[in-house]
């Protein structure tokens, strides 16, 4: 298929976790065959921090990991989409692009394109921002992609839409996969940004205060920390890292011993089922992960062997001496976690997903791959 995209970037990572995910997709829609190509806005907020930030050298590292990667960059005003979609035969918006740009597009399909048109979303805004996504004018797209089931079914009890699928995240294990292990930095090791203070209180009980109180050395990677968040990781004896490029994770991960997952509270409080990139991409590096409390009610993972569950701060301790202290235990959750990444959630698996939503919509995959050794394996599954 000839596929284009609409996101926020592609290129950069900063305070953008969707490209974490993005780029995996990119890359196994790219080897089954199909043509790509990604639109982002030329001032997107988060590659001009990258930028401003950190430089340019940094999207020259990003092609060590990713070759060949690359982007489009738009203004929306010049945006001429007669001949942006011209060939294509899939679309997908992200729902962090302006309501106008989605709008255009829909009105596109409904008076040129003869395109599958979907509208792609990963955040927690469709609950606490309702008033927002409503406005997004969804009258001409096909359907809606949610990352969790309680966002596919919120679009649809709302009436923005009349069809849509759940499509998690997943791990792009092209780059998260478990390295060599040789030499220990530390014993516990975090990577997420502070955010809006949607995690404040969780992140003093569930990390800060079990590392501090157990005297372990960690490090903290992450932007968007204000000088209080910087107080008391010092106060802990946390050494803080700053940003650092998600393609880096798995290298950094195999330099400790644990991490823990600590999801925002939007997350906890209103979305079940849905726990976010992060703990995909650390199960797929083989680290033994601790994380506080999530409802996952979508059965994703297996609460206790993939990783373990800490209910208190006083739980998340405990859990941390036991993993630091027993190796054949740390081993086993990481190796049950890594297992269920590898036979569920990988982006090989959620483009799988999005192959036989193409094909609900009409779409005969089988007249699209070219050989016939590739029909053969489409048929197969």
């Amino acid at each position: 298929m000839n596929i284009i995209l609409f996101y926020h970037s592609i290129l950069s990572d900063w305070n953008h976790g969707n490209a974490h995910f993005l780029r995996g997709i990119v890359r196994e829609l790219e080897q089954r065959g199909h043509r790509v190509k990604v639109y982002e806005p030329e001032d997107g907020w988060s590659l001009q921090n990258l930028i401003e930030g950190y430089g340019q050298d940094k999207l020259d590292e990003l092609q060590d990991y990713y070759p060949g990667i690359c982007t489009n960059f738009y203004k929306l005003e010049q945006l001429n989409l007669d001949k942006v979609l011209a060939d294509a035969d899939l679309v997908l918006v992200h729902e962090w692009n302006e309501h106008e740009l989605v709008k255009r597009i829909g009105e596109h399909r409904a008076l040129k394109g003869t395109y599958k048109l979907l509208f792609h979303d990963t955040h927690h805004r469709a609950v606490t921002d309702r008033e927002s996504m409503a406005r997004y004018d969804l009258s001409h797209y096909d359907g809606v992609l949610a990352f969790g089931q309680v966002i596919r079914d919120l679009y649809l009890q709302q009436g923005w839409t009349t069809k849509a699928w759940t499509w998690h995240e997943a791990a792009d294990t092209s780059v998260f996969y478990p390295h060599e292990r040789k030499q220990y930095a530390g014993d516990l090791i975090w990577i997420g940004n502070w955010g809006d203070e949607e995690r404040t209180a969780e992140l003093h009980e569930f990390l800060i205060r079990p590392v501090k109180e157990l005297g372990l050395k960690a490090k903290i990677y992450g932007v968007r920390y204000p000088e209080h968040a910087r107080k008391a990781l010092a106060d802990a004896g946390i050494e803080y890292g700053g940003w650092l490029p998600n393609y880096k994770a798995a290298e950094e991960f195999a330099k400790y011993k644990v991490t823990v997952h600590v999801p925002r509270r939007p997350y906890v409080e209103a979305l079940p089922g849905i726990p976010t990139i992060r703990p995909f991409e650390a199960l797929a590096c083989g680290i033994p992960l601790i994380s506080s409390p999530w409802d996952d009610a979508e059965q994703l993972f297996t609460p206790g062997e993939d990783f373990l569950l800490a209910r208190t701060g006083q739980e998340m301790k405990q859990h941390l001496q036991t993993l630091l202290s027993n190796t054949q235990n740390a081993c086993e959750v990481a190796r049950h976690g890594f297992h269920t990444i590898h036979s569920r959630h990988t982006c090989a698996h959620r483009v799988d997903e999005l192959e036989s939503i193409c094909e609900e919509l009409g779409v005969d995959l089988t007249k699209i791959y070219a050989s016939p050794k590739e029909k053969a394996l489409h048929e197969e599954k």
